[in-house]
C-alpha cells in the first residue's frame, strides 16, 4: 500500500510541476527535462507515469472541467454561478487549472490537442435546460447560446485581466460578469435567491478543502 501511495504522489507531483512550466511558459517551450527537475524524480519516472510530454498534456486537460466543490441546489441557476465563482477561485491557486486554459487558448496546443470548451458549454447548456424546466429561466432564454457566451466571456475576462495593468482580483471580476449577464436569464422571483458574491466563492472553497483533508484523515 506505501508503495502504492509513493506512486499516487509522484503521479500528482509530475502533473503539478508539468502544470506549472507549461502555465508559465506555454506547451512548445516547455522541455521534458523542466518538468521532471521540477518534480524531484527522474526522467525514468516521469515516462513511467506518462508515456510523452503530449500525455502530460491531455491528462493536464482532462481536468479542466470540473464541478469539484459544487453541491447540488435547490436552483440549477446557483449551481450554474457556483462553478463559475468556485472556478474562478481556484484557477490562481491551482496549476492544473491554471495550465489547462493557457493550452486550450494557445493555438499551437489547440492544434494539437483540442480544447475542453465543447464540455464546458455542453455542461452549462445542460443546467440551463434544467433551469428552464423548474422555471427559472426566463423563456426567450437560448440554452446552448447562453452556455457558449457563458464560457466565452468567463475566459476573456481570465485572459484581458491578466494582461492589464494593476492587480485584478478574477473572483471579484467573474461576479460583476456574472451581475451582468444572470438578471436577463433569472426570472425576478429566483432572481431574488441567488447569491453571487466573492464571499460565497470563498465559502465554496473553504468547504471544498476541508472536505479534502477530511478524506485524508487530516
Amino acid at each position: 500500500m506505501a508503495r502504492q501511495e509513493r506512486a499516487v504522489q509522484t503521479r500528482i507531483a509530475i502533473l503539478e510541476a508539468a502544470a506549472a512550466a507549461f502555465g508559465e511558459r506555454g506547451y512548445d517551450a516547455t522541455p521534458v527535462t523542466e518538468v521532471y527537475e521540477r518534480a524531484g524524480v527522474t526522467k525514468g519516472a516521469l515516462y513511467f507515469h506518462f508515456g510523452s510530454k503530449e500525455d502530460l498534456a491531455r491528462a493536464i486537460l482532462d481536468q479542466a472541467v470540473t464541478t469539484e466543490g459544487v453541491a447540488p441546489h435547490e436552483l440549477r441557476l446557483q449551481e450554474l454561478a457556483d462553478i463559475l465563482l468556485l472556478m474562478a477561485y481556484r484557477l490562481p491557486r491551482e496549476p492544473v487549472l491554471n495550465a489547462a486554459l493557457r493550452l486550450s487558448v494557445d493555438l499551437p496546443s489547440q492544434q494539437l490537442f483540442g480544447t475542453r470548451w465543447p464540455d464546458w458549454s455542453d455542461l452549462l447548456t445542460r443546467l440551463l435546460a434544467e433551469a428552464r424546466e423548474r422555471g427559472e429561466v426566463h423563456p426567450y432564454v437560448d440554452e446552448a447560446e447562453t452556455a457558449r457566451i457563458l464560457v466565452g466571456a468567463w475566459t476573456g475576462v481570465r485572459l484581458v485581466t491578466a494582461g492589464l495593468p494593476g492587480d485584478f482580483d478574477l473572483v471579484r471580476e467573474v461576479v460583476a460578469l456574472l451581475r451582468l449577464i444572470v438578471p436577463s436569464l433569472a426570472v425576478p422571483t429566483v432572481l431574488a435567491r441567488l447569491d453571487i458574491s466573492a464571499e460565497r466563492a470563498a465559502t465554496l472553497y473553504a468547504e471544498m478543502t476541508a472536505k479534502e483533508g477530511e478524506d485524508r484523515g487530516e
